[in-house]
């Protein structure tokens, strides 16, 4: 098989394959994604023709799956290294992942991710803004990404001290996603509250 057209197959089943995924999780189909694939296998197949290199269609998958999950791949070693205290470095990659020009879901997961990190560093005010503001951009779809972050100001709101609201942002999260690791999270935030 020409190994021209390989590519241009891989290419086709990863977008059938993630966006089937997208599509399953209730995200809707990413046609950004789609383009974003479409157009570094058209880059990837002109470079690889004009040097006569060929390109193994296992290292195009890795090539493939790195550029397009650039955004989402920074936000997971953020998550990790805020795990272990190194706030200033996880910021610092949410940061860059959100100017990557990713899709809005990454957008608003790392968004997230940096409001949980300023609730990390007691910073509860300013993750109350920031949490806000995703909350009232969060893109159609996603009711995972708002459960967390509904989740997450409603534990700004209580280390502040406003039971009330942090109260309505858990019942939120709960009505919302009631099987979700975020409900079963506010049912026991609840639970201590009473």
């Amino acid at each position: 098989m020409n190994p021209y057209v390989l590519l241009v197959l891989v290419a086709l089943l990863f977008i059938l394959g993630f966006g089937g995924l997208s599509w399953l999780r209730g995200e809707g189909l990413p046609g950004r994604f789609a383009w974003e694939v479409l157009a570094f296998t058209g880059v990837t197949l002109l470079v690889a023709w004009v040097m006569q290199v060929p390109i193994s269609p296992v290292l195009f998958l890795v090539l493939v799956y790195l550029f397009t999950m650039r955004a989402r791949l920074l936000i997971d070693v953020g998550n990790l290294l805020s795990t272990r205290g190194s706030y200033a470095q996880a910021l610092s990659l949410f940061h860059l992942a959100l100017r990557l020009d990713s899709d809005a879901f990454s957008q608003a997961i790392g968004r997230i991710n940096i409001g949980v990190v300023l609730i990390q560093q007691k910073r509860f005010e300013e993750a109350i803004t920031l949490l806000s503001d995703v909350l009232a951009h969060i893109p159609r779809g996603g009711p995972k990404y708002e459960a967390a972050c509904r989740y997450n100001l409603g534990m700004a709101y209580l280390r502040t001290g406003q039971d009330v609201k942090a109260v309505e942002q858990f019942n939120e999260v709960i009505q919302l996603l009631p099987h979700s690791i975020y409900a079963r999270s506010a049912e026991a935030m609840l639970q201590r509250r009473r």
